[in-house]
């Protein structure tokens, strides 16, 4: 079982090993990151969807018995490399009341009269539940970063540093994160790592396709023009925030079938390695249980 030993015995969640792991040394670099399979292998086909859909399925029951962990699904990605479906078709056997979604757009006039990190924190999963941000505090030092007259917007107090405010901003996710993983929140984050070539054939697919025309923005080619940008931000932050207890995954998307398929397989990794089971009665219970047994045999 893959631990971290912490203060006062606790231990954290530590990442399950992956081809598509990134490193916790800062030696990740985006140019170096496929954006299709690294291996011939294809856990996507029928029964190995299957197959996970009901190891899923499985493990969040007893993830919500135990009542112990919480976790959390961070997504992040360029547009259209396919988080939404990844989502809908990973979590599919999932049963819904023991797990929830958020999606991160333009925040509130409520958000902007706090700290970065709390709208996200807000919505953080309670023990026994799946949470999943599709979209994330990670918005902050990447859209930001790129758009950096959006701090104009947010109140901070004092003079901005542009110097310094993205390595403040990184250590607080890092502290943040720590911290819920000190406290039983599995922490697991995936980069949907989507080619340039292959989010133009899915914006023109968008335009061509009328049941898909709502999913196309004008501002989505916009963004386009600033793509190294995004992707030294990208770079940035998964190194300064990829932790044993905070892993981010880098996971090729220019096959959605595949991303998806690699992607319940790394949560099914993580949730294995947590020795997750069902509670044990204690000694009340099974006394109750047993008057409670003799009752209903007696009912006549």
């Amino acid at each position: 079982m893959n631990k971290k030993t912490i203060n006062q015995g606790e231990t954290m969640f530590e990442a399950p090993e992956s081809e598509y792991l990134v490193p916790f040394d800062g030696s990740f670099r985006v140019k170096k990151a496929s954006t299709i399979a690294l291996t011939d292998r294809h856990p996507h086909k029928r029964k190995h969807r299957k197959r996970a859909t009901d190891a899923l399925k499985q493990l969040q029951r007893v993830l919500a018995a135990g009542d112990r962990h919480a976790v959390l699904l961070v997504f992040q990605a360029m547009d259209a490399a396919g988080k939404d479906s990844t989502i809908r078709a990973v979590m599919q056997g999932v049963d819904p009341s023991g797990c929830q979604v958020f999606s991160f757009k333009k925040p509130s006039s409520q958000e902007l009269d706090h700290d970065f990190l709390w709208r996200t924190s807000r919505c953080l999963p309670e023990r026994g539940r799946i949470g999943i941000f599709n979209r994330s505090h990670y918005e902050e030092v990447l859209v930001v970063r790129v758009h950096p007259q959006i701090l104009a917007s947010q109140k901070i107090p004092g003079e901005l540093n542009l110097e310094t405010i993205w390595d403040d901003r990184l250590r607080s996710i890092r502290e943040h994160e720590e911290h819920l993983a000190r406290n039983g929140t599995v922490i697991i984050k995936f980069w949907l790592n989507v080619s340039r070539d292959e989010q133009k054939r899915r914006f023109l697919a968008r335009l061509d396709n009328s049941s898909k025309n709502w999913k196309f923005e004008p501002r989505d080619v916009i963004e386009r023009q600033h793509w190294d940008n995004y992707m030294h931000a990208y770079e940035e932050a998964l190194n300064a925030t990829s932790r044993p207890w905070a892993p981010w995954y880098a996971i090729p998307a220019d096959s959605k079938p595949y991303m998806r398929a690699r992607v319940a397989e790394i949560i099914i990794d993580a949730l294995e390695s947590i020795g997750l089971r069902y509670p044990e009665p204690s000694e009340e219970d099974r006394v109750a249980f047993a008057a409670a047994r003799q009752e209903l045999e007696n009912d006549h």
